[in-house]
């Protein structure tokens, strides 16, 4: 393994997953931290926690077993990889896990670029804009985990790590992979937020950081990576032809994003859907047989979701707990994938990072195989070993219509 790559949740892993197989480099995702040895053939190897929103010590206790793990295969550069909008709070849990990987690796300049202009982020100015918006004015600042208030980067970061901030503009990114590279080795800070605002900027990083061994950033950071591998005749794979599935298709969607709301409003018009308001769940209403039960009796492309608009959920978070909802909704997700896979569901597609970790934790998916693309940013996956093939959607990604091409993709 060459490349060895730490996702702090299950959709953001698939994407960096997705990112690095159509750059060429032979890549596995694994679920949680793996207990065997890789393959041989694998070139990238991309392990999906569940740690976004996780307390920060076990955050990095989870984040450091998995390093070791990597480094056990054997590789040359890490990469921790999360949300293209920086889902985290000024406790963490980005900072933290960024430093004790880079006290491990003894990492002096490490890069800090979610930037994907593939789906609307980019850097400019130390600052996060989701298309033409900053991230605080994006919706982000509503998300009912981790509201993201603070666009700069540098100051949203600053508090929760004892490692220096810096910054690295667009008008030395603009100048190429030396100039970068320069910067990097010059920088007296440890952390550097990097701006990048186009795909060629991210592939400019990538060849600057051929050296560095540890990145972190959203899956736009790896774009210019498999090349340095490649230059270095270590990459020269033929990925394997995909194949889907027939059969039952079902969608859940924990997702409060707007993206997601609007795919949703989009799919209710055109197929069945079941809304699972927080009340039901946490009073006992609804269960994961009662879910799966109407899924598996539904003809279409039958849609179960939680996902209320911001406003809704924050009274049902005040009313039971933030985490109490969040818990049981997981738990829920996860038992109706698990009934609905014995039942003979083979494709499911899954909206919302703590969805999809909930998903593939209750399937008990350990190792999955990238297929094509469906969406930037979202890939088709194959369980491996299994008739399973599974979309796990960002909330924040896709057209109106991705249900339905996912569906098609995994067929």
């Amino acid at each position: 393994m060459l490349l060895g790559c730490i996702g702090d949740d299950f959709t953001g892993s698939s994407d960096l997953g997705n990112t690095l197989a159509k750059e060429g480099m032979r890549t596995v995702l694994y679920g949680g931290v793996p207990e065997e040895a890789a393959a041989p053939e694998v070139e990238a190897g991309v392990v999906a926690l569940k740690s976004r929103t996780i307390p920060v010590a076990e955050a990095v206790s989870q984040s450091l077993a998995v390093l070791d793990w990597l480094e056990a295969q054997g590789c040359q550069q890490y990469l921790f990889k999360y949300c293209s909008t920086f889902d985290s709070t000024p406790q963490g849990n980005i900072g933290p896990v960024a430093e004790a990987l880079a006290e491990r690796l003894l990492a002096q300049s490490v890069i800090v670029c979610p930037a994907f202009p593939g789906t609307g982020r980019s850097v400019y100015q130390g600052h996060l804009f989701v298309n033409d918006r900053l991230l605080n004015e994006s919706g982000m600042e509503a998300h009912p985990l981790t509201p993201m208030t603070d666009a700069d980067l540098r100051r949203w970061l600053a508090p929760q790590t004892s490692l220096s901030v810096g910054h690295v503009p667009a008008a030395t990114v603009f100048q190429g992979a030396e100039a970068i590279r320069k910067a990097l080795t010059r920088a007296k800070e440890r952390l550097l937020v990097v701006d990048a605002i186009r795909d060629e900027d991210l592939h400019a990083i990538g060849t600057a950081a051929s050296d560095l061994p540890l990145l972190t950033g959203g899956s736009g950071i790896a774009m210019g990576l498999p090349a340095n591998f490649r230059q270095k005749g270590l990459v020269d794979s033929n990925p394997p032809a995909w194949h889907g599935e027939d059969g039952p298709c079902a969608i859940l969607s924990g997702s409060c994003s707007t993206a997601t709301r609007g795919q949703i409003a989009r799919h209710k018009t055109r197929h069945p859907t079941m809304e699972i308001s927080a009340d039901a769940v946490m009073s006992g209403e609804v269960s994961a047989e009662t879910v799966a039960s109407w899924i598996l009796a539904t003809s279409g492309l039958p849609l179960a979701y939680t996902s209320a608009d911001p406003e809704t959920v924050a009274e049902a978070q005040q009313t039971f707990g933030r985490d109490a909802v969040a818990t049981r909704i997981e738990a829920l997700f996860a038992d109706t994938a698990r009934i609905l896979c014995d039942r003979g569901v083979r494709r499911l597609i899954a909206a919302g990072g703590e969805t999809s970790g909930a998903v593939v934790e209750g399937l008990g998916i350990s190792t999955m195989e990238i297929g094509p693309e469906i969406d930037p940013g979202v890939p088709a996956i194959r369980a491996t070993g299994r008739p399973l093939t599974l979309a796990l959607k960002s909330g924040n990604f896709g057209g109106e219509d991705f249900f339905e091409k996912a569906a098609g993709v995994l067929s």
